[in-house]
């Protein structure tokens, strides 16, 4: 081994990565994206709960409790509802994490010296988000009941876990793996495979046969789907008898919304394979759609906790509606009426994304 020909390979090996200008690119933007998002989304920092309240007194002194939650800047009160059926569907559809319930005669009690029960209902689901809620939720009672004090009055709060009463972790990330280990099969292994073909040259040998565009992206994608479906139920599998993680809606519903978010998931596969030129740039575009799909759709950390542009950025992240989609199923065992607005929102992004992506794959082989 001598210096000079090590040194005359090193300086190859570096022509050959200045030359390859996209892949470097990749190389650079993939550390900035990872501490960007990092930096602003990996935090547990609650606020701003959507809360809604049921106030079955409707008198001062339950107008002022609800002021009293509304300031300390952790509850968000967008919702006022007249029954609990109400109350329950807004928790059920994931539009608010909590739920202020005030009692009838509430201040009568009060002004009568009295103890009042006020139930706090919290949405378990995230146990982070869940523990983060009953703890400001008891602190804002205690304050009121001090406050209270002075008239005779006393509050108890009285927090009540719903969907996760245990709040298990397990039950949590369990659901959320499905829909990312579905993302990540489904792009990552259809990104590849077509532009491992384009690498072999067999991608233009099959263009100028009898061959159309569709079938040639129908008949390379089903393999990937069957993969990645097999891949969605050996997770569901595991979580039931080997986390023990319940189901408590319907499989079937559930498999069929899965197969809905596989393809738009392969659309963005084939979308990456039209924009790679090879199978090493197609997995670090891949990674490079995946980071903001796993910081941004409360795969790993709440939405409530994230600045307001990188909340308004999740809305673009597909994984975000699939993940309260499959949540909602397997945790709070709620059906189509509760998950309408996902679903369409998902349909729509499935749709769109595969047309965008036969059109630039069909001008690719052209």
């Amino acid at each position: 081994m001598t210096a000079a020909r090590t040194f005359a390979i090193v300086r190859k090996e570096f022509i050959h990565i200045r030359r390859d200008r996209r892949t470097l690119a990749l190389i650079f933007l993939l550390p900035f994206i990872q501490m960007v998002l990092m930096g602003y989304a990996a935090t547990t920092d609650i606020k701003n709960i959507g809360t809604v309240v049921l106030d079955g007194d409707r008198s001062a002194e339950s107008r002022n409790l609800i002021r009293a939650y509304q300031a300390t800047g952790y509850f968000d009160i967008n919702y006022h509802v007249d029954s609990e059926a109400e109350m329950t569907a807004l928790l059920d559809r994931g539009a608010v994490r909590a739920a202020l319930v005030i009692p009838a005669a509430y201040g009568q009690h009060l002004l009568a010296g009295e103890t009042v029960d006020v139930g706090f209902i919290i949405d378990g689901s995230d146990p982070t988000v869940a523990n983060s809620i009953r703890a400001a939720a008891l602190q804002t009672g205690q304050a009121q009941r001090r406050a209270l004090a002075a008239g005779g009055g006393g509050l108890e709060v009285r927090p009540s876990i719903w969907y996760n009463p245990g709040l298990e972790s397990v039950n949590f990330m369990i659901p959320a793996l499905m829909g990312m280990i579905m993302q990540f099969l489904a792009t990552m292994l259809t990104s590849i495979a077509i532009v491992r073909e384009r690498e072999l040259g067999t991608i233009e040998q099959l263009s100028v046969t009898p061959i159309r565009p569709v079938e040639l992206v129908v008949g390379k994608t089903l393999p990937y789907v069957i993969v990645s479906f097999l891949g969605l139920v050996e997770v569901l599998l595991i979580g039931v008898f080997w986390f023990r993680v319940p189901i408590n809606g319907s499989v079937s519903l559930l498999l069929a919304l899965s197969s809905l978010f596989l393809l738009g998931s392969l659309g963005i596969g084939i979308l990456i394979s039209s924009l790679a030129s090879t199978q090493q740039e197609a997995m670090l575009v891949s990674f490079l759609i995946m980071l903001p799909s796993i910081f941004l759709s409360g795969f790993f950390f709440p939405l409530e906790a994230m600045p307001w542009a990188l909340r308004m950025l999740s809305y673009l992240i597909p994984l975000r509606y699939m993940l309260t989609i499959i949540r909602g199923i397997v945790l709070k065992g709620v059906g189509m009426a509760a998950l309408q607005s996902e679903v369409v929102i998902l349909a729509t992004f499935s749709v769109f994304i595969l047309i965008l992506a036969s059109i630039r794959f069909r001008s690719n082989i052209a």
